[in-house]
C-alpha cells in the first residue's frame, strides 16, 4: 500500500478546507481586492434594503491623496494607497482606524511617474494576510509591510529587479496571498510574467509564462481538491500550480490591439465556467475540467468596433454570473444581460449610466440583491434578472473628483469595500465610511 501519496492528498484537502474556512470566519472583513474570496460577494446580513435619504452621510471621512485603488479592511483597520505630486512625487500606504477614520500609520516612499496614462495614483488594492500588508504601486514598487506598525519588511521593484516594462496605465493587478506565497503579475524577463514570492521573506520561489502582464488581478480557485492560481495575462488565460508555478492548463489570448485586460475572470464553480470580457476583445467563455486538468473555449464574440460591440466589451468592471446569465457594463455604459450558453444579448439598460465611452460601475452581490457603485458616486440597490434590471433604491454616496478630459467631467473609478455592515469608498481627496446596517 502506497501510504505517502494518500496522506499527502488528504493533507492537501484538509489544508485547503482550513484555508477556505479561515476566510469564511473573517467574512465580515474585506481583506483583499473584491472581498474575502476576490469574487465581489458580500455575505453579511442585517443590512438595509433601501435608503431613507437621497444622500448618504458618512460616519467619518479621512483625507488621503489621489488614486484609483480601492480600500481593504482587516482587524478593525482600513488600508488604502494614494499618490501626491507635490512637493515631491510620492506614493503612500495608509492605515486607518475602522471606527473613527483616524490615521494609525502611513508609509511613504518616493515614486516618480514616467509615461503613465491617467497618472492619478496607485491602482491595486492592498492585500492583508497573516499580519502583513502587501501594497503595489503604479510604477511596480511592491512592499510587504507589518500590518500593525507599517514597518517595511521587504520590497521589490518590478522594473529594476525583473526587467518589467511598465504598461501605459501602470501596474494594477492586486496581489493574492496564501499561507506560503504572494502571487503577482509582473511582466518581467522571459518566463517571468507571473512570479511567486515567499510571503514572509520576499524570496523568489518560481516564475511562469512568457509575455506581457495585464491589469487583471490573479485569483486562487478550488481545483480538484486543491487550489489553482488563475491568471489572465496579456497573452494567456492560465491555471498554474500554486506551489511550483507549473502550468495546469493554458489558452492563448489573441488580443485585438494593446493589452487592455482590466476586469477579472468571472468564475462560476458550480458549472466550472470562466467568463472574460475586454474593451477591444469582446467576450469569451471557457469550460474547466479538473479531472483532465484542462479547459476548453466554448465560444467567443467580438464586435466590429468598441462602438458596435457584440456580447460584452467591458473596460473596468468585472461582470456577474447568475444562473445561466451574465450581467455587466459594455464599452459605452450599457448594462447588458447575456445568455451564458451563447453570448446572445437578452436585454440592455441605460438607467444607471449615460451612453459614454468607458462609462462604468462596480457590482457587488449580497444575497438576491446587487449593490452598484456608479462612476458618478451613486449607490444603487437592485436585482439582476433575465427579464431586466429591477432598481430598488438609490442614493448619492460620494462626489466623483477625477477629471476625465475626453468626457469633460468627473468620474469615480475606485472599487468600494463592504465590511462590518458599512461601505468604504474613496475619491481623490478622502476616504469615507457609511453605515448600512438596519
Amino acid at each position: 500500500m502506497n501510504v505517502i501519496p494518500i496522506l499527502f492528498c488528504r493533507t492537501s484537502i484538509v489544508l485547503l478546507s482550513l484555508f477556505i474556512f479561515s476566510i469564511e470566519l473573517l467574512s465580515a472583513d474585506w481583506p483583499q481586492w473584491r472581498g474575502p474570496n476576490r469574487d465581489g460577494i458580500w455575505n453579511e446580513s442585517g443590512i438595509i434594503s433601501e435608503f431613507n435619504s437621497p444622500k448618504l452621510e458618512p460616519v467619518w471621512s479621512s483625507p488621503i491623496g489621489a488614486g484609483y485603488s480601492g480600500p481593504t479592511i482587516s482587524d478593525n483597520r482600513v488600508y488604502v494607497t494614494s499618490y501626491l505630486d507635490k512637493p515631491k512625487q510620492v506614493e503612500q500606504v495608509h492605515c486607518l482606524d475602522r471606527f473613527t477614520g483616524k490615521e494609525i500609520w502611513k508609509y511613504v516612499y518616493p515614486c516618480e511617474y514616467q509615461d503613465i496614462g491617467y497618472p492619478l495614483g496607485p491602482r491595486g488594492a492592498v492585500s492583508i494576510f497573516d499580519g502583513k500588508a502587501y501594497a503595489l504601486g503604479t510604477m511596480g514598487n511592491f512592499h510587504c509591510l507589518d500590518a500593525e506598525t507599517g514597518k517595511p519588511l521587504w520590497e521589490k521593484n518590478f522594473a529594476t529587479d525583473f526587467e518589467a516594462n511598465i504598461p501605459i496605465w501602470g501596474i494594477a493587478a492586486s496581489p493574492v496571498v496564501d499561507h506560503e506565497h504572494v502571487y503577482l503579475q509582473v511582466g518581467g524577463r522571459p518566463g517571468a510574467c507571473v512570479i511567486a514570492f515567499d510571503k514572509n521573506t520576499g524570496e523568489e520561489k518560481w516564475t511562469a509564462l512568457n509575455g506581457d502582464a495585464s491589469y487583471s488581478a490573479p485569483r486562487l480557485i478550488p481545483w480538484g481538491g486543491r487550489s489553482a492560481l488563475l491568471v489572465w495575462t496579456g497573452d494567456w488565460l492560465a491555471a498554474l500550480e500554486p506551489s511550483t508555478g507549473e502550468t495546469i492548463w493554458k489558452h492563448p489570448f489573441a488580443r485585438a490591439r494593446m493589452v487592455i485586460n482590466v476586469a477579472d475572470p468571472v468564475v462560476d464553480m458550480e458549472s466550472n465556467r470562466i467568463f472574460l470580457s475586454s474593451f477591444y476583445d469582446g467576450s469569451y467563455l471557457y469550460k474547466m475540467n479538473p479531472s483532465s486538468s484542462s479547459a476548453e473555449l466554448l465560444w467567443s464574440r467580438r464586435g466590429r468596433s468598441e462602438v458596435h460591440t457584440d456580447a460584452l466589451h467591458s473596460i473596468i468592471m468585472t461582470s456577474v454570473i447568475r444562473g445561466n446569465y451574465v450581467y455587466g457594463i459594455d464599452s459605452h455604459g450599457e448594462m447588458r444581460c447575456l445568455d451564458i450558453e451563447t453570448g446572445d444579448r437578452i436585454w440592455t439598460d441605460l438607467s444607471l449610466l449615460k451612453k459614454e465611452r468607458w462609462a462604468t460601475a462596480f457590482f457587488v452581490q449580497n444575497g438576491e440583491n446587487t449593490w452598484i457603485l456608479t462612476e458618478k458616486g451613486d449607490l444603487v440597490i437592485g436585482r439582476l434578472t433575465p427579464i431586466g434590471f429591477e432598481p430598488i433604491s438609490s442614493a448619492h454616496l460620494i462626489e466623483p473628483t477625477t477629471f476625465l478630459p475626453r468626457r469633460n467631467g468627473n468620474i469615480l473609478w475606485s472599487h468600494p469595500a463592504f465590511a462590518h455592515k458599512h461601505i468604504f469608498v474613496r475619491n481623490d481627496r478622502q476616504l469615507i465610511c457609511v453605515d448600512l446596517s438596519k
